[in-house]
């Protein structure tokens, strides 16, 4: 999809390639943040599930080392209707955005190689996602994001935070199906700062380039975290944020 010289970002073509996505994210997820699930290939170093035959794998290839440092996972509405569901539909109901009519992506599984992290990789991988956005005429992106941990008291100030400041609009209000309250400390009581600090840089540069949360949170104790459901409307974007989904 787009070179420079030191990344290149592409969909997975084969197999293969599938499987070096699934070996990094067996590094992060798993061996990094303790994660788990019943298709995990703990033998071969595979982070997997049943989903991954439906999602295109967007793949970040460092071109000197020719090793995939960064993936996203991604699944169109007329694929999760090949699957039966999306994803987050086990953690999320949908219903809000399956009633828009609009056409849905899916992001998740979104990581990088401790290497790359903090330099220009995660650029890179959203430039990719912008021309796929464009490619496939999307309106709204979702997914859900993570907190390290499942200690949802540890993590109230940032969940607050995120549900005073970052509630998404009624049309677009997925809900938690085992419902975990987000709005742990009062709206006067939070240190946004603190909060922020607090808060993973995924979730971060959703909410810079104007992205929502849903109503609850969902504890997955399988995964060892406390996760988010993110959701962005391009139509609400301002022009800045807009480009980068666009390629305006």
């Amino acid at each position: 999809m787009t070179t420079d010289p030191q990344f290149r970002v592409s969909l997975a073509r084969d197999a293969q390639e599938i499987k070096a996505a699934q070996r990094l994210r067996y590094d992060v997820f798993v061996r990094e943040l303790g994660g788990g699930g019943a298709l995990v290939d703990h033998e071969n170093g595979l982070e997997r599930d049943r989903f991954d035959p439906y999602f295109d794998h967007m793949l970040l290839t460092d071109l000197a080392s020719d090793r995939v440092v960064g993936v996203y996972r991604l699944l169109r509405d007329d694929q999760a209707r090949a699957m039966g569901q999306f994803y987050s539909e086990d953690e999320y109901d949908l219903d809000p955005l399956r009633r828009s009519g609009r056409k849905l992506l899916e992001l998740g599984r979104s990581c990088l190689h401790p290497d790359v992290r903090g330099g220009t990789a995660m650029y890179h991988l959203w430039a990719g996602l912008a021309d796929y956005v464009r490619d496939h005429g999307i309106e709204v992106l979702f997914g859900v994001a993570s907190f390290h941990g499942t200690d949802t008291q540890a993590l109230a100030e940032p969940l607050s935070m995120l549900h005073a400041n970052h509630l998404a609009p009624e049309d677009l209000r997925v809900r938690s199906r085992t419902y975990q309250p987000m709005d742990l400390v009062a709206p006067d009581q939070i240190d946004r700062r603190r909060a922020m600090v607090n808060t993973p840089q995924l979730i971060k540069a959703y909410l810079r380039l104007g992205g929502y949360v849903g109503d609850g949170a969902f504890v997955d104790h399988a995964f060892n975290t406390t996760d988010v459901c993110l959701i962005m409307d391009t139509e609400r974007l301002n022009a800045r944020q807009k480009r980068i989904y666009t390629g305006a």
